[in-house]
């Protein structure tokens, strides 16, 4: 059975007792917790390495930049070889490992996009914030997109398509209920928000090809794609949306593989609790399902927080190898924190958990991994093995070296810009303009050329000034002689 080295922790005997996570169970998911400074971020780096060496990639978010040592061989000093000496680490070595930077900002990394249409809109309901009633207006926006053939790839896209909605509300209403001008204007205020966190450049194309998170290299390393998070930990909700999002598409792409003898992918989800702040339950819910499902898929979780009850319990029953650093217990939501951690281990008889938690230094940890048939082993107190690559950041220099060199190189470099909905809708929203103004215009003319023709027929009608004057005259002429006429004949008729 392959497996990994933690650590080790002392028996009566004074003989190391080495304690290891074992590779067939690494993908029922696990759990790293403890106070600030108490060790976690060595934990994680340790794991990768242990994932790595043994060809299995792995994909973590570096919060504090430590994490980007993985990529440059580890130095010689006094305290990591006391520390390897005294846990029995005989074979204790300093080496780098193959390390993929990522970054959505495309800064200390290879840039990392993915589409407004594979986001979806329950995701970007969450990461925008939106009621109920926005959400359900997002969903008629997606609906409508997919039926009219509308791409939606970036932020352009889905503000063009918002803008569309809102002037055809109410068209809308008859077929998919109220399109509300108010709702949508709601949204569109929430993406400028998204757009000033840096949203802008993580949507987009050529969008990230998870196969490219499950490389390994030529000897049969699994490479270590670490994302860059320090400057994306300022927009805490982008940051949780998008590793939930990742592991999402994951689910979604990977074939079914059961229970394989090691994990094709391990995630590691550091800051774990900004995943579940503030969470609506369909997405709490969600979340369960995707971490519930994914280890048939090969992919191990590791979700790393200062506190346990930072996770829904409905998730945490799911994390079977635990590894939990020192918690104070000062205040009442502490002492609840370190009984509930102390609960969900399987005790050992030799030290009462709750208390050892407690007493932890820095550098040691209650460790329970799963054993033959997914059964826990027995708690045990544990100095972690030291790291063999470099504990801390590297400089920008080394950054760009490995950036440089990776096989993803080119790939994502350069963003792209299809035909899509923003494009499509301004196409039609021109050609309304012109029908509109072909139209007016159309309806200009006619009006003119009736103006004529009335004017025509009140001109067959009217008489000017003397002809009217004249037709007086002849008539009233005419009259006078007509009579003078009448008048002779009677005239002379009477004379007889």
């Amino acid at each position: 059975m392959e497996r990994i080295f933690i650590g080790a922790s002392h028996t009566e005997s004074g003989h190391p007792d080495k304690q290891w996570l074992n590779l067939p169970y690494a993908n029922r998911h696990g759990l790293i917790t403890g106070a600030t400074g108490t060790g976690k971020t060595v934990s994680l780096q340790i794991l990768a390495e242990g994932f790595s060496a043994a060809g299995v990639p792995v994909f973590a978010a570096d919060v504090k930049g430590d994490l980007a040592g993985l990529s440059q061989a580890g130095e010689s000093k006094d305290f990591l070889l006391k520390r390897a000496e005294k846990i029995g680490f005989d074979d204790y070595g300093f080496e780098a490992f193959p390390v993929i930077f990522w970054d959505l900002f495309g800064k200390q990394g290879h840039p990392v996009r993915t589409t407004i249409s594979d986001m979806g809109p329950l995701m970007l309901s969450r990461l925008m914030g939106l009621t109920e009633a926005q959400e359900g207006a997002l969903n008629i926006a997606f609906k409508i997109a997919d039926e009219e053939g509308l791409l939606l790839l970036d932020l352009k896209d889905l503000k063009a398509l918002l803008k569309d909605l809102a002037a055809r509300g109410k068209e809308l209403t008859t077929e998919y209920g109220n399109v509300d001008k108010r709702t949508i204007g709601a949204i569109q205020r929430r993406l400028i928000v998204i757009e000033e966190q840096g949203g802008e450049e993580f949507f987009g194309e050529p969008a990230l090809d998870i196969r490219d998170l499950m490389r390994t290299t030529r000897d049969g390393r699994g490479y270590i794609n670490i994302l860059a998070a320090d400057t994306l930990m300022q927009s805490p909700q982008l940051y949780a949306t998008f590793l939930l999002w990742l592991l999402s598409e994951l689910f979604e792409e990977l074939p079914e593989v059961g229970d394989p003898d090691k994990p094709k992918l391990v995630f590691f989800f550091d800051e774990a609790h900004l995943l579940f702040e503030d969470a609506p339950k369909g997405l709490v819910d969600k979340i369960k399902q995707v971490v519930k499902l994914i280890r048939s898929k090969g992919v191990g979780v590791y979700f790393v927080t200062q506190n346990p009850l930072d996770v829904p319990d409905g998730v945490l029953a799911q994390l079977g190898n635990r590894i939990q650093h020192a918690l104070r217990a000062y205040t009442p939501r502490e002492q609840k924190a370190v009984k509930a951690a102390a609960s969900t281990f399987r005790q050992n008889p030799e030290f009462d958990t709750e208390e050892a938690i407690t007493q932890l230094g820095v550098g040691e940890a209650l460790v329970s991994t799963l054993m033959k048939k997914g059964v826990p082993s027995m708690v045990q107190r544990t100095l972690i093995r030291p790291p063999s690559s470099r504990m801390g950041p590297i400089s920008e220099e080394e950054r760009a070296r490995v950036i440089h060199n990776s096989p993803v190189y080119g790939l994502y470099e350069e963003p792209e810009d299809r035909i899509s909905a923003w494009e499509k809708l301004k196409k039609r929203a021109e050609e309304k303009a012109r029908a509109e103004e072909e139209a007016r215009a159309e309806r200009e003319r006619q009006k003119e050329e009736a103006r004529k023709a009335r004017a025509a027929r009140s001109s067959s009608r009217r008489m000017s000034t003397t002809e009217r004057f004249v037709k007086s005259m002849v008539g009233s002429i005419g009259t006078q002689i007509g009579r003078a006429v009448i008048r002779g004949i009677l005239g002379s008729i009477l004379r007889r």
